[in-house]
C-alpha cells in the first residue's frame, strides 16, 4: 500500500508544481507584453481557457494513474490473502495428526503430510509417484475395494475402516476419509485420503470386551462368558447325543483367611486356586470364577456320573495339598455340587441351579465333599425359597413368636434365668421348627432383623414378669453373628433398655463361638462397647469353633455355654467328658461361670455338677414354651 500511496502523492505534487508554474509565467507574460488592458482581457480569458483544458487533462492523467495503481494494489492483496491462505492450509496440512494422501487422477501419490509418515513410517520419497495400493493388508477381499470406489464415484466421497500395512510389515486398522477434489472448471483434479490410526481405540475395545467376560483377579470367564460357552456346550452335546457335567465349586471357609490374613493374601489364594485348577483340566473343559470363592467346572464330554463324581474327587484332592503364600502356608478344603446334562437338567439356568442346590446339600453335610443333585434337592430348594418368602411376611405380620426355655443353677436346682429362641407359628402349617426356618434367615439375611426383633420383645418381657414379682437374674438373647458383625449393634442394645426400662444386667447377649471368631479385632471392640453398657456376654457353643486361647483371655464375657453335641454322651462317652471337664477347668481358671446346654437326662446334670458346672439348660429342666406357660416352681433334684 505505500506503493499506491508514494504514486498518488507523486502525482499530486507534479500537478501543483505545474499550476504554480503556469500562473508565474502568465502573470509574468500579462505584465511584460500587455500595456492594453483590452488585450490583456483577452489574453487572460484564453489563458483561462487554456488551463480548464489542461487542467482536466492532467486531472485525467492523475486520475487515470491512481485509478492504475488503486487496481494493482488490489491485485496484490488478493495474492497476499491468497499467499496467506496458503500458507494456513499448509501449515494445518502438515501439523495436523491426521494423515494425509493426495493422489492424482491416474492414482499416483503426489503429496503427503508429517503424521502420514509418522503414522505410516514410510518418508515422502519413498511413497511420491507410487499407488496407494503399496499399503494394503491383504485383509480385505477386492469386492470391498470395488464398493469403496463405486462410492467415491457416485458420491465423490467415502467414509470407512479399513486395515492397511505400515512400513514394518505390522497390519494396523485406520479410520479413512476419501474426497474428490475438482478444478475450477468442475473436472476431477485429485483424490485426498484423510485417516487416522484407530489401533488405540481397537486395543480399549478389545480390553473392555475382555474384561465384561474375564474375571479380573484370576483371568478366568466370569459368569456371562461361561453361560455363553455352556450354552454353546450343550448345544453341541444336544446334537452329537452326548452328556455334560457341570460343578460348582466353593472354598470352605474362606472368609477366615480374608479376616485373619487380610483381603490381599484371599485375593492370592483364590489366583492360586485359579492357577491349580487350570492345570487340572485339558481340552474340552471350561472353567471359571463365578463370584467370591466359587468356581464352575463344566466338562464338555462327561457321559456318566461315575466320572464327574471322580472329577470332584480329583478337584478336593488336589486342593489339599497347601499352598504357599508370602510365607503362609495355607490349607483349603472344597465343597462340590454336580449337575448332569440331559438327566439333571436341559438348559444352562437349570444346569447352574441345580449344582447349586447340590453345593448347597454338600456344605449342609459337612463339607469336603461332593454332592449329587436330586430331584429331591429341588423340593428342598423351592421350599427354601418359599420359607424365604413368607419369612419375610411373617416378620410384617406378627407370626414370630418367642419361647423361653428355663436355665437352672446345678447346685441349687432354682431357675434363675430363660434363654429367649424364636418360633414361628405359620397361618396354615402351624408351629415351624427353628431348623426349618433359621438356615434360610442366615443364609437370606433376615437373621439380623429377627434376633433385633426378638431382643426387644424378651426385654419387654423381662420387664413384665420383674413387674409380676417374678426373680429372675438374666434374660439371654442369641446374636447371630450378622448382627454381631454390625456397627450399629451397640445404639440397637441401647435402644432396647432405653425404651424398655430394662436393667442392663438383666439381658444376656450370646454370640457364638465362630461370631467371635470372625474377626477377633472387631469382635473385641464391639464386647468392650456392650460391656460398658452393663449387659452380660456370653460364648455360645464353645469347643465348636477355632478359638484363640490368646484371644480369648481378652474378651470381656462372663460365661463359656458347652455345646449341647459335647452333652449329649455324657457320662459315658470319654472324649465328650474329657472335653467337658477341659472346658470347664479353663472357664473357672479364667473366672467364667460355666453353662451346659441339651441336658436331658439326669446322669448328665449329675456329672456336670461333679464336674464344677454352675449352670444347666435342657429337656430336663424343660423345654422351651411361651412366657405364661413357665412353671416358676419346678426345680428338679439332681441328687
Amino acid at each position: 500500500m505505500s506503493a499506491i500511496y508514494r504514486d498518488a502523492l507523486r502525482a499530486a505534487l507534479l500537478y501543483l508544481l505545474f499550476s504554480v508554474v503556469w500562473l508565474l509565467s502568465s502573470g509574468y507574460l500579462l505584465n511584460s507584453f500587455f500595456d492594453d488592458s483590452a488585450e490583456r482581457m483577452r489574453w487572460q480569458l484564453i489563458n483561462g481557457y487554456l488551463w480548464v483544458l489542461l487542467s482536466a487533462g492532467l486531472i485525467f492523467i492523475a486520475r487515470a494513474r491512481l485509478l492504475r495503481c488503486l487496481g494493482l494494489g488490489a491485485r496484490l492483496r488478493q495474492r497476499e490473502a491468497d499467499r496467506e491462505r496458503l500458507r494456513q492450509a499448509a501449515a494445518v496440512f502438515d501439523c495436523t495428526h491426521e494423515g494425509v494422501l493426495v493422489t492424482n487422477m491416474q492414482g499416483l501419490i503426489v503429496h503427503v503430510n508429517r503424521a502420514f509418515m509418522q503414522i505410516t513410517g514410510y518418508q515422502s520419497e519413498d511413497v511420491l509417484g507410487q499407488r496407494p495400493s503399496l499399503f494394503k493388508s491383504g485383509r480385505h477381499h477386492p469386492e470391498f475395494y470395488q464398493a469403496m470406489f463405486a462410492t467415491l464415484r457416485t458420491s465423490g466421497e467415502w467414509s470407512g475402516e479399513i486395515w492397511n500395512r505400515r512400513k514394518s510389515g505390522e497390519i494396523y486398522p485406520q479410520w479413512q476419509t476419501i474426497r474428490l477434489v475438482r478444478d475450477e472448471d468442475g473436472h476431477p483434479s485429485h483424490y485426498v485420503a484423510v485417516f487416522s490410526d484407530i489401533s488405540a481405540i481397537k486395543n480399549s475395545e478389545r480390553e473392555l470386551m475382555r474384561l465384561a467376560h474375564h474375571d479380573p483377579l484370576t483371568d478366568l470367564p466370569n459368569r456371562l462368558l461361561f453361560t455363553d460357552r455352556a450354552e454353546q456346550a450343550l448345544a453341541s452335546a444336544q446334537l452329537h447325543k452326548r452328556g455334560c457335567a457341570l460343578l460348582m465349586i466353593d472354598l470352605d471357609h474362606f472368609k477366615m483367611i480374608n479376616d485373619s490374613l487380610g483381603h490381599t493374601i484371599g485375593d492370592q489364594l483364590l489366583k492360586a486356586v485359579a492357577e491349580r485348577l487350570a492345570a487340572m483340566f485339558g481340552p474340552g473343559v471350561t472353567l471359571a470364577r463365578l463370584g467370591g470363592d466359587e468356581f464352575a467346572v463344566l466338562a464338555e464330554s462327561c457321559p456318566q456320573l461315575v466320572q464327574a463324581a471322580a472329577m470332584a474327587q480329583r478337584i478336593i484332592d488336589g486342593l489339599k495339598e497347601p499352598f504357599l503364600i508370602e510365607g503362609h502356608q495355607l490349607f483349603i478344603n472344597t465343597s462340590i455340587g454336580i449337575s448332569l446334562f440331559p438327566s439333571d437338567a436341559l438348559s444352562v439356568e437349570q444346569l447352574l441351579r441345580n449344582a447349586d442346590s447340590a453345593l448347597f446339600k454338600a456344605k449342609s453335610t459337612g463339607r469336603n465333599d461332593y454332592a449329587l443333585y436330586t430331584e429331591e434337592l429341588t423340593a428342598h430348594a423351592q421350599q427354601r425359597v418359599e420359607i424365604s418368602f413368607e419369612l419375610r411376611r411373617a416378620l410384617d405380620l406378627n407370626e414370630l413368636r418367642v419361647h423361653y426355655q428355663p436355665v437352672h443353677d446345678l447346685k441349687t436346682s432354682r431357675l434363675i434365668g430363660v434363654e429367649a429362641l424364636v418360633r414361628w407359628e405359620h397361618p396354615q402349617r402351624g408351629l415351624i421348627s427353628p431348623a426349618e426356618f433359621i438356615p434360610v434367615a442366615e443364609r437370606t439375611g433376615l437373621i439380623a432383623e429377627i434376633d433385633a426383633w426378638v431382643m426387644g420383645q424378651a426385654c419387654r418381657q423381662m420387664c413384665q414378669w420383674q413387674e409380676d414379682g417374678v426373680v429372675l437374674s438374666f434374660v439371654a438373647v442369641n446374636v447371630s453373628s450378622r448382627l454381631f458383625a454390625r456397627r450399629e449393634l451397640y445404639q440397637q442394645v441401647a435402644q432396647v433398655l432405653h425404651d424398655t426400662g430394662l436393667a442392663p444386667a438383666c439381658l444376656e447377649l450370646e454370640v457364638t463361638e465362630s461370631a467371635v471368631m470372625d474377626d477377633p479385632e472387631v469382635a473385641l471392640e464391639q464386647m468392650h462397647r456392650l460391656r460398658e453398657l452393663g449387659v452380660r456376654l456370653a460364648i455360645d457353643d464353645f469347643g465348636t469353633g477355632y478359638s484363640s486361647l490368646l484371644r480369648l483371655k481378652r474378651l470381656p464375657v462372663q460365661k463359656l455355654k458347652i455345646d449341647q453335641g459335647f452333652v449329649a454322651g455324657l457320662p459315658w462317652d470319654e472324649n465328650d467328658a474329657a472335653i467337658s471337664r477341659v472346658i470347664i477347668a479353663l472357664a473357672q481358671s479364667m473366672g467364667m461361670q460355666v453353662h451346659a446346654e441339651g441336658i436331658e437326662q439326669v446322669e448328665q446334670a449329675a456329672f456336670l455338677l461333679e464336674q464344677g458346672c454352675d449352670l444347666g439348660q435342657g429337656y430336663w429342666f424343660g423345654r422351651p414354651m411361651p412366657a405364661q406357660q413357665l412353671d416358676w416352681s419346678r426345680a428338679p433334684a439332681i441328687k
